[in-house]
């Protein structure tokens, strides 16, 4: 290589660390190293979208620029305002200077600023002190407004302020975060929250996590060492040997852990839930009943593949309803998916073997009932509370169950399924979680040996199952 070469080399690497220092914004996932849940979360048109994520994952990052988007009126997906007004909450002045803050200041170029207002600490040194304020141009000609403020306030500080966006950095005390999204109702605007799941099941995990309200504005996602591209997989090695397994699963995959809690703490929703595929009509098994008139009814369709790996296909749950409506529904699924009958024409399922029971209000079953309108029920069923729970667990540690997406309830019971008193679980929401047991404990193994199976043939049928799951 030439002298002139290595000159005009060393020229273009001090003019790439030039740009680097003074744009950081222009260089937020672009170029080779691309983070994907960055992207995912500020596309989401939500208006209450949240990511969990480990520690160094890259979370607060996606809150940071956002911020920015927003304050400046760039926002690349969203549609943008004039003279935004948003707060920026931490959980105390220390940690706002120390992550948010610097962070903001890191993506926030200096003539985009109009101005800076102190809490404390000089105004020529900004990143040295607690800001209370930035003022920056927005590119519709007005001036944003980006306030910080920290959770130690207490809640009497957040009153009063109409905003445009709030931004929490990690998990606030419930009474602050009720009380800012009163701050955004009358401008629709947005709350997003970047947190490390450190406190357990809190509230954030039943309202943001469960969506035990069923928002349409809520949306979340998590985020793990191994999404962000700039770790290396030696430095996540050597950073996760040593740590405890719960710590572990809070600061490096950004999950909910409380050991005494979940019922299901090995069902991971980012792994054992993925989009609908075209499933092989030789996949088809059977389908299972949790019977309910005033309760809900839970039926759902399983297929199993030639590895044994279970797959839940499509879901039908519904209270208040009788078995003439339920057995309507549940054909017109079976129609949709092109599912197997019997000679007859019959569909077979599995039924809480309760459903055997006569009452005074009906001479004959719930069993007799379904048989008479077409779904051929086998009420012989395992139904061992424990035995089932564990074999369950099993499915979930060791990969061989996946649910599709669009089986909401059960994803749901999944993720609020907890242990009562004297080691039995709460009998509350679990009519999915009663016959997904009654499939697993019930169901004939695969009939065509592994054995019988060429490697060619495995390698073919596991390769096929890992790309649908990535679509």
């Amino acid at each position: 290589m030439s002298e002139t070469e290595v000159i005009r080399r060393l020229l273009k690497i001090e003019e790439e660390q030039k740009r680097r220092k003074n744009l950081p914004l222009s260089l937020y996932n672009t170029g080779d190293k691309i983070h994907l849940k960055q992207l995912a979360f500020h596309r989401c048109p939500k208006r209450n979208r949240w990511v969990f994520g480990g520690n160094r994952s890259g979370k607060t990052e996606c809150g940071a620029v956002e911020t920015i988007y927003m304050a400046r009126g760039i926002h690349p997906y969203r549609e943008n305002r004039k003279d935004v007004f948003g707060w920026v909450v931490s959980l105390s002045r220390e940690v706002q200077r120390d992550v948010a803050q610097s962070k903001i200041l890191k993506y926030l170029p200096k003539e985009w600023i109009a101005d800076v207002v102190m809490s404390s600490g000089r105004k020529d040194n900004a990143a040295g002190g607690v800001i209370d304020q930035i003022k920056v141009y927005n590119v519709f000609g007005g001036i944003s407004t980006i306030g910080f403020k920290s959770c130690d306030q207490g809640r009497e500080k957040f009153q009063g302020s109409s905003l445009d966006f709030v931004w929490f950095d990690e998990e606030p005390p419930e009474d602050i975060y009720r009380e800012c999204k009163m701050r955004v109702i009358d401008k629709r605007g947005d709350i997003f929250g970047t947190m490390t799941p450190l406190k357990g099941l809190t509230f954030i995990y039943d309202e943001i996590y469960v969506n035990s309200a069923a928002s349409p504005d809520v949306w979340c996602e998590f985020m793990e060492w191994a999404d962000n591209p700039y770790l290396s997989s030696e430095e996540i090695e050597s950073v996760s040997a040593g740590m405890p397994d719960d710590e572990l699963e809070a600061r490096r995959y950004g999950r909910f852990t409380e050991g005494s809690g979940l019922v299901y703490t090995e069902f991971d929703e980012t792994r054992h839930v993925i989009d609908p595929f075209p499933v092989p009509f030789e996949w088809q098994n059977a389908l299972s009943i949790d019977p309910g008139l005033n309760n809900p009814l839970s039926c759902h369709w399983y297929c199993v593949d030639f590895d044994d790996v279970v797959y839940v296909v499509a879901e039908h749950f519904a209270a208040g309803k009788d078995v003439e409506w339920h057995s309507a529904k549940i054909k017109e699924t079976c129609d949709e998916l092109g599912w197997r009958r019997d000679r007859k024409g019959r569909i077979e399922a599995y039924i809480d073997s309760a459903a055997n029971q006569r009452t005074l209000a009906s001479v004959k079953s719930v069993t007799e009932l379904f048989r008479d309108y077409g779904i051929l029920v086998n009420p012989n069923v395992n139904k061992d509370l424990f035995s089932g729970i564990a074999k369950v667990k099993e499915y979930f540690k060791r990969d061989r169950i996946f649910i599709f997406r669009s089986c909401v309830n059960l994803i749901r019971e999944l993720k609020t399924y907890r242990w009562g008193s004297g080691d039995v679980p709460k009998k509350t929401d679990d009519h999915c979680l009663d016959e997904l047991r009654y499939f697993i404990m019930t169901r004939p193994q695969n009939e065509k040996p592994e054995k019988l199976k060429s490697e060619i043939t495995k390698d073919k049928e596991r390769l096929m199952r890992k790309i649908r799951r990535t679509r």
